[in-house]
């Protein structure tokens, strides 16, 4: 069976300061736009029959600066939905908290205060899982995405529960393998970075 290529966007000034960054458009760094163009120099041997990418400016960036030219944009790609904590980082969120008398807050197991749900966010990622699923028994297929949506994928790819997407950390740039071995869903390789 074919494998499934997973790349999370360049740099951009809010990954660098841990702002959530889900529906706010904003661009590449320079320097993401660099590891952009290195991107897919060490992927490996995958002839991508299908590449999905993310609508966000950020990814479509990454996408193209990566040297791909064919690609579809998939609504369903988009960044969990932050509600109130767009734009805020977790440490500020928790010091709110505590500041409030309130416990503290895991977007993997609380969801996002008036934005989506994990099981929202789970609903999404299976969907495209699924579909990805359909279009991997005619080759490798590539998709270009986020950070947190990258990371409940590999989790649902393995049968474990979204919140379990926590204990995956990619990095802007980087990129992961996802395939089988025996029948049996496996992670290849994991965030790798683009000049590995």
């Amino acid at each position: 069976m074919s494998d499934l290529v997973i790349v999370r966007h360049g740099e951009t000034e809010w990954s660098l300061s841990g702002q959530h960054t889900g529906r706010t458009d904003i661009p590449l760094t320079a320097r993401g736009e660099a590891q952009a163009r290195q991107l897919l120099d060490n992927v490996g041997e995958h002839t991508f029959t299908k590449v999905l990418v993310s609508p966000r400016q950020r990814a479509r960036r990454t996408a193209e600066l990566a040297g791909i030219e064919d690609f579809e944009t998939d609504d369903a790609l988009v960044e969990w939905d932050y509600g109130e904590v767009e734009g805020v980082t977790t440490a500020d969120v928790n010091a709110r908290r505590e500041a409030e008398g309130l416990p503290a807050w895991n977007l993997w197991t609380d969801g996002a205060p008036g934005g989506e749900s994990v099981d929202d966010v789970v609903a999404r990622v299976d969907g495209v899982l699924a579909r990805v699923r359909g279009l991997l028994d005619d080759g490798d297929v590539l998709v270009v995405g986020h950070s947190h949506f990258s990371r409940m994928m590999v989790a649902r790819w393995l049968g474990l529960p979204g919140r379990y997407g926590e204990n995956f950390l990619l990095d802007a740039a980087h990129w992961a393998v996802l395939g089988h071995k025996r029948g049996a869903p496996v992670v290849k390789h994991w965030s790798v970075p683009p000049t590995a």
